[in-house]
């Protein structure tokens, strides 16, 4: 053993706060250079003998305390990349190709998975495909082609979203904004709690009505400004937007938004007139189609829907706008934090995340 490694492994295998294995190992060397033979030395740290070969091998092959140490475990990879996402959507918003499925006029999830094999050599399984579909909301088999027609930009739209989210600009507010639907249910009979505290529910409910809720979250912060209105139209984004603008008075404000129609200007030009009153401060930036997935802000809403909406009972409206709007007021306070986002928006990567 090198003169300089055993104090080193003495001290490693004398630590109390280091992980137990890395000790471990560290007491299986010593026990080694002593003289004790591979199965005393199992039984005396009670593991198996071929763990003890197993590090005695590797302590021969490079005699360091790093030897020890397990190599670094890249995980799992991604199942699924982004582009092969784009593929699947990018086939079901277009017609079956006569010539690789003939005699069909709709696609099926089997069908698609078939033509991913075939034309890009990715084997995706039938409930993949139907797992990307519904992150969309597409159903190929009942949706027209002219309804959801693959964006001719979309690399370069989610390319910018992501620069926007990974390099913020420093002289300006990024914030990711959205409508969500917000249904107020009632049930009917009260909630029991099963045998083994399960939670069984009756599927009867009452609906008590529909709102909206308009949100912005800031990207650096993770803040979420929220308003729950009667229905979803330009007028009621125009308010919004409006206190946004004397929110963050005298800054620069970047929009992350998806292609609703309100968010585009219309006839009477609504967005360049009301950024010109906010002397131009206001810059917007639109996700591609059927990209729901590149703005920040329905992963919040997934987080509301999960924690709020999909087990609450609410009768009246008002009941569920007091419950959205104390999850606004509670996040804000106990949970704000910006999002971690890794994709770069760049497809080159077959492995990036999906």
């Amino acid at each position: 053993m090198p003169l300089l490694e055993r104090p080193r492994l003495l001290e490693l295998a004398a630590k109390q706060r280091t992980a137990h294995v890395l000790v471990q190992r560290a007491k299986m060397i010593l026990l080694l250079a002593e003289g004790l033979g591979t199965t005393a030395v199992a039984r005396r740290l009670g593991c198996s003998d071929r763990n003890v070969r197993k590090w005695r091998a590797r302590w021969e092959a490079r005699p360091q305390v790093e030897a020890l140490h397990d190599g670094d475990r890249g995980g799992r990879p991604a199942r699924i990349s982004a582009e092969t996402r784009c593929a699947v959507i990018a086939l079901a918003c277009s017609e079956p190709d006569q010539l690789m499925t003939p005699f069909r006029q709709t696609w099926t999830q089997g069908l698609i998975a078939e033509v991913m094999r075939r034309r890009y050599d990715v084997d995706l399984s039938r409930s993949s495909v139907q797992r990307i579909l519904s992150a969309e909301g597409l159903r190929p088999h009942r949706v027209r082609q002219w309804l959801h027609s693959p964006d001719p930009q979309f690399r370069e739209k989610v390319a910018r979203v992501c620069d926007l989210y990974r390099n913020p600009t420093d002289d300006a507010v990024v914030l990711c904004i959205d409508e969500k639907p917000l249904q107020a249910t009632e049930r009917i009979h009260p909630t029991h709690v099963g045998r083994h505290a399960e939670i069984r529910r009756e599927f009867e409910y009452r609906r008590r009505g529909v709102s909206q809720l308009l949100a912005a979250m800031d990207i650096r912060t993770g803040e979420v400004f929220g308003q729950v209105v009667p229905s979803r139209n330009a007028d009621a984004l125009l308010a919004f937007m409006k206190t946004l603008a004397r929110r963050y008075r005298r800054k620069r404000i970047i929009v992350i938004w998806d292609n609703l129609n309100i968010h585009h200007e219309g006839k009477d030009e609504r967005w360049t007139k009301f950024n010109r009153r906010h002397g131009n401060r206001f810059e917007f930036v639109y996700t591609p189609k059927h990209a729901s997935w590149v703005n920040q802000i329905e992963l919040w809403f997934s987080i509301l829907q999960r924690r709020v909406i999909r087990h609450g009972s609410f009768d009246s409206l008002g009941r569920l706008q007091q419950a959205v709007e104390a999850f606004i007021r509670y996040w804000n306070l106990f949970e704000m934090k910006p999002f971690r986002w890794t994709f770069t928006g760049r497809f080159h990567d077959t492995r990036a995340a999906a």
